[in-house]
C-alpha cells in the first residue's frame, strides 16, 4: 500500500497528464488536424490521440514533464513504448477496417515549468 505522499504524487501526475492531453489536442486541431479519439483503450494499452491530417491517420503520443530532471518529455519514448504504440495503432486500424491507410506517428512534448506557462512542441513523424 502506498503512502499518502505516493498517492499525492500519483494524483499530480494524473492531473498533469489530463491537462497535457487537452493541450495537445487543442494544439493539433489548431494546426489543421482533426482529432478522432482521445485515450482510446483496449486490453493491451492506450493511444493518447488519434487524428487525421488529410488522408493520413495520425497516432500521437503525448509526453509531459514538470521538469527535465529525468531527461525531459522525449526521454520517455523508449523502443518498447514505440513498439507498443505501433501495435496498438495496428489494432485500432484493423478494428475500423482501415488497414493499409497511410499513417504517421507524432509526439507532442510538453514541459510544465513551475510557475510558468507550459511549452509544447508538436513533432510529426518522429517514429
Amino acid at each position: 500500500m502506498g503512502s499518502l505522499s505516493d498517492d499525492d504524487t500519483r494524483g499530480r501526475r494524473h492531473a498533469l497528464g489530463v491537462e497535457s492531453e487537452k493541450l495537445a489536442a487543442r494544439m493539433l486541431e489548431q494546426t489543421g488536424l482533426t482529432v478522432l479519439e482521445r485515450n482510446w483503450r483496449c486490453p493491451r494499452g492506450e493511444l493518447d490521440i488519434v487524428a487525421t491530417d488529410g488522408d493520413v491517420v495520425v497516432f500521437c503520443e503525448v509526453k509531459a514533464r514538470a521538469g527535465n530532471d529525468y531527461g525531459g518529455p522525449l526521454a520517455a519514448m523508449t523502443p518498447l513504448k514505440i513498439t507498443r504504440v505501433r501495435d496498438l495503432a495496428r489494432t485500432w486500424l484493423h478494428e475500423r477496417g482501415l488497414t493499409g491507410r497511410p499513417v504517421r506517428f507524432d509526439v507532442v512534448a510538453i514541459l510544465w515549468p513551475l510557475h510558468q506557462r507550459p511549452s509544447a512542441r508538436h513533432l510529426p513523424g518522429v517514429f
